[in-house]
Order: C-alpha cells, then structure tokens, then sequence
C-alpha cells in the first residue's frame, strides 16, 4: 500500500520499499563495484604482461583470455554461483571471473601500441629496467581508457547482480533491488509499485554510471579533446 508514511509503498510483509532501496543501493553497489576493482586489477596484469612481453607469453595468455570470452557471462555466473552458493563472496566472485577479460584485452592493446613509442624506446635505450619501463611510461600512459573502461564495468556488473538476485541466487541475509524484484515479481498486477521502484533505481544508476563514463572519456581522450577545441 501508498500513504504519506511510505511514499514509495511497501512489499507485501509490509516493508518499507524506500528504506529496501537504501539498503539494496548498499549492496548493489559494493558488489559493482568491488568486483569491478578485483577484475580491474588481474585484467591489468594479464594485459601488461601479454602486451610487453609478446610471442608465445601473448600467445598463452590471449588463449586463457579467450577461454573466458568463449562461455556466456550470465550463464558463467550461475553456474559458478549455484556450484560456490548463493552468498556475497561468491556473486562478487562470479562477476570479476567474466569482467577481467575485457579489461586484459584492452590493456594489452594499449601496451601493444604504447611500447612502439620513442620515449618507450628511448627509456630502452637508456638502461631503464622493464618493471620500471611498465609502470613510469607506458601504464600511466594508458590509463585514460583503463579508467573509462571501469565505469562502465560497474554498471554491468551492477546489472549481472540484479539479474542473479532475481533469478533468486542473490544473497537472501542481504537486500538489493534484484530480490526486491525477483520477489514481488507475482504481485506486479496487484501492486506494481513493488517492482517498477527498484527498477527504476537499477535504470537510473546504471544510466548515471554510463553518463560518467562517457564524460571520462571526452575528458580523457586526447583525439575528442582535439576536435573540441
């Protein structure tokens, strides 16, 4: 029901649907975005290394890559929830397992175009070490679609946790707009409010996050910099 003391409605155990939005943002959230920091980290990793180093290093590292990009994510990541169970770890886990790829893949790409550069091949040059090669020239160089590539992250995985809770392997000790969906999914004739709120709250996050995005990478993206001035 909808009254001044619940604008927004509540379930129907008489819950407040406002304060399920507050605490389903808490976990949705720190799922997108813990997941997305983990896959960032290993995506990067496994892309300077196949990057920089090349031949058959590149080779082995691009087929494990491509191993992951073989299977369907959402199915991945049910299947790995179902086997692990439903729990926080395990979605968190799901998630970074089909999210680091694309992000190796994109950092591999970087460093293939970036290690050609003269002030790469001056620091060769000179002595400097590989190590500090990759992390004083060429990852700081990089990291402008690196960060844009996070954003976008985030709202994927946000939107591959709705998608587990609804299914209902969303943790069932934790709210989060998936479940609340998932869960009054047979009431939306009775009481569409049930639904349609955290929807929307899923639609305008994942909406914002990409609008981010995309305003990181005007502001990053030295060639659209360009055209602008």
């Amino acid at each position: 029901m909808t009254d001044a003391a619940y604008p927004l409605g509540t379930d129907m155990l008489g819950r407040d649907i406002t304060a399920g939005l507050v605490w389903g943002a808490r976990v949705s959230l720190m799922i997108g975005l813990l997941s997305t920091v983990i896959a960032l980290a290993f995506g990067v990793v496994i892309g300077t290394i196949s990057g920089y180093c090349g031949g058959r290093i590149d080779d082995a590292l691009m087929r494990f890559t491509e191993f992951f990009q073989t299977i369907p994510q959402l199915a991945l990541t049910v299947v790995i929830v179902a086997v692990m169970g439903p729990s926080l770890v395990s979605i968190t886990g799901a998630i970074t397992v089909v999210s680091w790829p694309p992000a190796a893949r994109l950092v591999r790409s970087e460093f293939l175009s970036l290690r050609q550069r003269e002030f790469v091949q001056a620091a060769i040059v000179i002595g400097q070490k590989p190590a500090r090669i990759i992390w004083s020239q060429i990852l700081p160089n990089a990291m402008s679609p690196i960060i844009v590539s996070a954003s976008f992250m985030v709202a994927t995985a946000i939107l591959t946790e709705s998608a587990l809770s609804f299914l209902g392997l969303g943790d069932r000790n934790l709210m989060s707009w998936g479940f609340m969906i998932g869960a009054s999914r047979t009431m939306i004739r009775e009481a569409w409010w049930m639904c349609v709120w955290p929807g929307v709250a899923i639609m305008l996050t994942v909406l914002a996050i990409n609008l981010i995005g995309e305003g990181l990478n005007d502001a990053l993206n030295p060639q659209l910099r360009k055209r602008g001035e």
